[in-house]
């Protein structure tokens, strides 16, 4: 890795920092108590670098800039007293690996489980999660997706507002505990997504401005203001310091893949923008040893970035996050219609059959919310492009309150959808509490410095002044406070969430279905293309869907989302795989379906 501190095989380490708005750069060892300042050289293109033997791992260091201040290592492997202290030399190779024989999961077995690594447990910890994986593994799940856990500002933070995306926050852990949950997690067939963040750094702690403001350029904006350089002068080093934090999660924490947030706000106009660069470099590199896996999150619904080879497999992303779906779901689920959810008001039965037929509702169509055409065509994707959930940290968290879906919509609406979400091909992702029917709630949360902190709570509740619940700007103060403690402290989930009768029951329900995903519908979706899908609306709220499996086989799905039956569905053939409730079953075969309902056939080959 080009850039940061490196122990090299003589016993030296090796200081590096791209600092083209600085005229002298120094290294400066240990803490401000005793601290020794080390020139280092003016290389090409803005670098700085050393080459010494007073400095191992475990030492404490910073750079200085200018002879004056002291900045952080943009590229730090650890920053034991948060974003404005210390960096830390790590030794990467000193944790010991156990797990040469891992080389990954097919991606048509991916059932997603995203998790705050300091809201999981009551601890809060790397090391504190690894005691739920064998429950996670039982339940069916297969992928961990960590929410970023790249250094941020204070204790608490979703993890968007990372600056140090090379050194995991120490509120968690070291990175030796990172690396144990990962071996802990492949120990039991888990793979391990990371959530990274490259659209823009944090609002404290970050330092590039003060000497590398080539970083960053005013002719892209986005919404956290000057778009990170990605297409101008000198835009090389960012480019190879963001790929190589890919790199990094995927090589030296084995990591099984990326969740990449938000690339809807990279502007990159470059030939082969920046995206396209990532990809490769992976799939040339660490994606030829074992299965690599890439998900974007693209507002944008570009479906170019979801091409597939000839063989079917990715040629860049493996796929993207469906908000699509997601909204579509939500209005049937919860009849709400404000905000984006707006765009799938008109039809949401229709929006949902859209995607569960050709991946995005939105092609290119005029987005109302929008104001403008959405979307790539996406039919010839198969649905392996398209990850479906019904909550996600978002979804929950940008309401005012943090609801999850459990505390909006009737048990039985969500058990309907649930069937839907993971007996369908496309790969599904639970959040995390959700397997137990969790209703704790989910707030956006964070742990700024003082002025930083009030604009932050200012900000959050006049993002809500245009819902007429929220007009009044009393009632916009009763929207959490994101800085305070307690705000956290409500989106803990606790042991009571998995042993209670409930919990237990919705565990159960999630089970059972994940167990029939795995033996009857994965199995036979490798290969699996878009050729021979259908889905349509029936009545108001209902859909029915069929796919070809890649051997031939038919999967058949058949949904009321809501609360009057609906009846002109057509008859189900084939072997029967679940009903819920089992009463529908019987309603289906003449064409109607109850209340809330969802029934799931399979046809094989004779």
């Amino acid at each position: 890795m080009p850039f940061g501190a490196a122990l090299l095989d003589d016993a030296r380490v090796r200081f590096r920092l791209w600092a083209p708005g600085a005229k002298e750069v120094a290294v400066s060892l240990g803490t401000d108590a005793s601290q020794l300042d080390l020139a280092m050289a003016a290389e090409q293109d803005g670098w700085f670098g050393l080459k010494t033997e007073r400095a191992a791992a475990g030492t404490l260091y910073r750079f200085r800039i200018d002879g004056g201040s002291l900045v952080p290592d943009p590229a730090s492997r650890a920053q034991p007293e948060d974003v404005h202290g210390p960096s830390r030399v790590v030794d990467p190779n000193a944790f010991v690996w156990e797990d040469a024989a891992w080389t990954g999961r097919p991606w048509e077995e991916a059932v997603f489980y995203e998790l705050h690594v300091g809201t999981f447990t009551p601890e809060g910890t790397f090391a504190a999660a690894i005691p739920h994986l064998d429950r996670l593994a039982a339940l069916g799940v297969t992928a961990l997706e960590l929410m970023p856990v790249a250094d941020f500002p204070g204790t608490r933070n979703w993890g968007y507002d990372g600056v140090y995306s090379f050194a995991p926050d120490s509120s968690y852990g070291s990175p030796e505990e990172l690396k144990s949950l990962v071996q802990a997690a492949h120990a039991r067939g888990l793979m391990v997504f990371m959530d990274v963040v490259y659209n823009h750094f944090g609002p404290e702690g970050n330092y590039l401005h003060s000497y590398a403001p080539q970083f960053f350029t005013d002719r892209h904006q986005t919404p956290w203001g000057d778009g990170i350089n990605y297409d101008g002068e000198l835009s090389n080093w960012v480019r190879q310091f963001v790929i190589h934090n890919a790199l990094y999660w995927l090589e030296e924490y084995r990591m099984d893949g990326l969740r990449l947030d938000a690339v809807h706000a990279i502007a990159d106009d470059s030939r082969t923008d920046i995206l396209v660069e990532l990809a490769e470099r992976v799939r040339a590199g660490v994606g030829r040893e074992r299965h690599i896996h890439l998900v974007l999150e693209n507002d944008d619904n570009a479906a170019r970035y979801l091409q597939r080879r000839s063989d079917g497999g990715p040629r860049w992303y493996d796929a993207q996050w469906n908000d699509d779906i997601h909204h579509a779901l939500h209005v049937l689920l919860t009849g709400e219609r404000v905000g984006y959810y707006g765009g799938y008001s008109d039809a949401p039965a229709r929006h949902l059959a859209r995607c569960l037929e050709s991946g995005f509702a939105y092609q290119g169509e005029r987005s109302e919310f929008h104001g403008e055409p959405r979307g790539e065509p996406s039919g010839h994707l198969p649905p392996a492009a398209f990850v479906g959930f019904i909550q996600n940290h978002d979804q929950i968290g940008n309401r005012a309150f943090g609801e999850r879906i459990s505390r909006l919509a009737p048990p039985q609406a969500i058990r309907a959808a649930t069937a839907l979400l993971l007996l369908a091909p496309a790969p599904p992702l639970l959040f995390m509490g959700q397997e137990v029917g969790s209703q704790r709630l989910f707030p956006f949360f964070c742990d700024f410095g003082d002025e930083l902190a009030r604009l932050v709570t200012e900000g959050r509740r006049r993002e809500f002044e245009r819902f007429p619940e929220f007009a009044d700007p009393e009632s916009r103060k009763q929207i959490p406070d994101p800085n305070a403690l307690a705000t956290f402290q409500e989106a803990i989930l606790h042991p009571e969430d998995w042993a209670s009768d409930e919990g237990r029951s919705w565990w159960d329900y999630h089970r059972s279905l994940l167990a029939l995903r795995h033996q009857e519908i994965v199995p036979r979706l490798s290969g699996m293309d878009n050729i021979d899908s259908h889905a349509e609306q029936v009545g108001h709220t209902g859909v029915s869907a069929r796919w070809r499996l890649a051997d031939g086989s038919v999967l058949q799905l058949a949904v009321n989302l809501g609360a009057e039956p609906q009846s002109g569905f057509p008859r189900p053939d084939g072997r029967r795989l679940f009903a819920c409730p089992e009463a529908a079953a019987e309603a289906l075969d003449s064409g109607t379906l109850p209340e809330w309902s969802a029934v799931c056939h399979l046809r094989t080959p004779a």
